[in-house]
This record gives structure tokens, sequence and C-alpha cells, in this order.
């Protein structure tokens, strides 16, 4: 394994390589398929820009999120995506870094209110697979200057480029937060009523159904108006829900974050993405295959635990998922498992092609994590 500190070694060691090399942040997400290669563990941490008023922040990819978080936190702001840290349904270790949530757009809960970890990603700099230093995008939201790589680079797991920086929109930290919480509801009830707190003037940021258990529904901002809007929630489309407020509201959020009622029984865990609408549907669909399962951002996102047998339920999976316009992707299982089951949705014959122009032209000798994502 080899640590690199800076850009110009990263630029140097990629150009020089003579194999194919594992990229690696933290080492918090072991997604995807197993890669075989050299380990490149990328080390370039530290915030080298921040600018409290314009609400900018320009770091290095391997900076931990949590110094990040800390840094923020003490001028009253925060990364408003919210990304997940993968140790608790993983049982992984390190400490996750911002270069790796932007490579996987890790985004939580509040993505049905903030957007994605793409959409707060303002700039980059990474090393492609050529060993070529690329800048793209600046510290301001609208940038004309060409291609939209960063959007490219968010999402592509280390295949395209390696991430050496990142420049990104931050937001206030609310003064405060509350959270709706039902118990007993079932899925189709459960989305109707996350998609009647959606649907209100209240600027719900979170929005997640446990099945078998809570249906919550988040409130963010000043005190006054977190009382205001929740108390109409409840009078109105959440009549019998009960609110928490606080501490014990974020701590309910960072285990709907980390996908922790999923995390300590056994089992293959998927990543579905469907409409809201069609989550209880598709639940119904699996039937006992599914042992276990988490609807988020309002019943679009659903983790799905089952068992680890055979090909991890991929082929009745994918083929109901399909129905309904969704993707589903594996995001737990054995080294093993993932080497013989693909771990991200099989993509259409032309945008498969595409994929593969574009690794073609950034990575033409494929050493950048090859087959991580099936390309």
């Amino acid at each position: 394994m080899k640590r690199i500190e800076s850009e110009a070694e990263l630029a140097e060691v990629v150009a020089g390589a003579n194999g194919a090399l594992r990229v690696k942040g933290g080492g918090t997400r072991d997604v995807g398929a197993p890669v075989v290669g050299e380990v490149l563990e990328v080390g370039i941490s530290g915030v080298t820009l921040y600018e409290p008023g314009s609400l900018t922040m320009v770091v290095g990819a391997g900076t931990p999120v949590a110094e990040i978080d800390a840094v923020l936190a003490a001028e009253g702001q925060r990364l408003a995506f919210e990304p997940m840290d993968h140790r608790v349904l993983l049982g992984t270790t390190g400490a996750p870094t911002i270069g790796g949530a932007v490579a996987a757009n890790v985004s939580g809960p509040r993505r049905i209110q903030a957007g994605a970890a793409r959409d707060f990603t303002l700039g980059a700099r990474f090393v492609d697979g050529q060993g070529r230093i690329v800048k793209n995008g600046g510290r301001v939201m609208k940038n004309v200057t060409g291609y939209d790589l960063v959007k490219l680079m968010a999402g592509s797991w280390g295949t395209l480029g390696v991430l050496t920086e990142v420049s990104l929109k931050v937001q206030a930290r609310p003064e405060t937060e509350a959270t709706l919480v039902a118990e007993g509801l079932d899925p189709r009830a459960g989305v109707a009523k996350l998609s009647a707190a959606l649907g209100s003037p209240f600027d719900v940021t979170g929005a997640a159904h446990e099945v078998g258990g809570r249906t919550l529904v988040r409130i963010e901002g000043l005190t006054d108006q977190v009382a205001y809007r929740t108390g109409a929630l409840m009078d109105g489309v959440l009549a019998g829900f009960e609110r928490i407020e606080g501490d014990a509201s974020a701590d309910v959020w960072a285990g709907i974050r980390d996908v922790a009622p999923l995390a300590a029984a056994e089992g293959a865990v998927w990543k579905v993405s469907v409409t809201p609408g069609d989550g209880p549907a598709l639940l119904e669909a699996l039937g006992d295959r599914v042992q276990g399962a988490l609807m988020d951002w309002g019943g679009g996102l659903i983790w799905l635990r089952v068992p680890e047998r055979g090909n991890c339920a991929a082929g009745v999976l994918r083929e109901a998922v399909a129905k309904v316009g969704g993707h589903a992707t594996l995001v737990r299982a054995s080294a093993e498992t993932r080497a013989q089951v693909p771990v991200f949705q099989p993509q259409p014959a032309p945008i498969a092609a595409l994929s593969r122009q574009l690794k073609a032209k950034f990575d033409p000798r494929g050493i950048l994590n090859p087959g991580l994502m099936g390309v």
C-alpha cells in the first residue's frame, strides 16, 4: 500500500503505474466489485480555504468528514447533504473522508430538501488515469467554464479520476430541530403520511419509515418556527404523531442516515431507488425475501436486508425494480458475493457504451479501480 500526501506525488505515481490501482481514502466504503491491484491511499487533507460569509470551503479530498464538521460547527454551519457514515452498516474501520463522500455521491436524509452531495460540490481537482491534473469548477454556484466534470466525478467511485481537492457550498446550522413520530403504520400508510407532510408548506427536511417500526418527519429552523410548523402538522396531516426535539431528534436521524436499523442483523443489504409511491408495492412483490427494510427520502430510497445466499435475490429484485423504473445497488455483502453478483444496476446498452467511452477518455489504460462498477 502506498500513501499519497500531495497532488504532484499522486500524478507521478499514477502516470508511472504499470498495473491496476485500488484507490482508497478513509477505507470505510467497501462497496462495489472487489478490485485487485496496488492500494493507493490518498491522504491529501486539510482545509485550504474557508469563507463562512460566502458559505464556501475548499478542502483536500482526504480530509476526514469529522474534521470538516468540527470546523463548520465552530461557525454555526454544516454540510447540507448529511453524508452517511458507512462504518455503521458495513462494520468497517477508518475515517470517512470528504473525497470518498463526493466520489460516491453519498447523500443522507436531507437530500429531499437540500439536494445531493454533487449539488453542493462547486469545484474539484483530480488526477486522471494518465496522471494528468485536471481542475474544473470554482467557488460559485454558477460556473460556465466548460464541461461539468464535477458532476461526472460525483458518483464515479474513483473509476475516472482520483480526487485531490473539492470546493463545497455549505449552509447555516439551524437553531433547533424536531421530529414527529408515529408507531405501527404499515408501508402504504407510512408513505402516505410522508407524502402528505412533504406536500405541505412546512419545509420538511427528513421523511422516513422504518418497516415494522416508526414513521418519522423532521422539521428544522428557528425555535418558534419549528414549534409552529410541527404544531400545524400535528393538527393537520400528521394528527396522532408525537414530537421529540433537540438532541433526541438528531440521534434519530443519525440512525436513519447510517441505516442503523438494519446494521446489527446478518444478511446482504440493497439500496433501491424508486418513485416514492412505488415503494410499498415493491416490498409487497418481494414478500418474505425481505428480512428488514428502511424507507428514506419519503419512500424513494429503500434499504433492504435479504439473506446472503445465491445471488442475494438480485434477479427477482432487479426485475421488480425495472418494472417501476428504479435501480438497485448491493451495498453490503461479502467480497465473494460481490465478485459474482453485479453490485451496480446493469446499464442499458446505449448508456453502457457511453460509460465505456468516458472510461476510455479519462482512464485509457483502465487502471483506476478497474471493474469496481462493472465498467
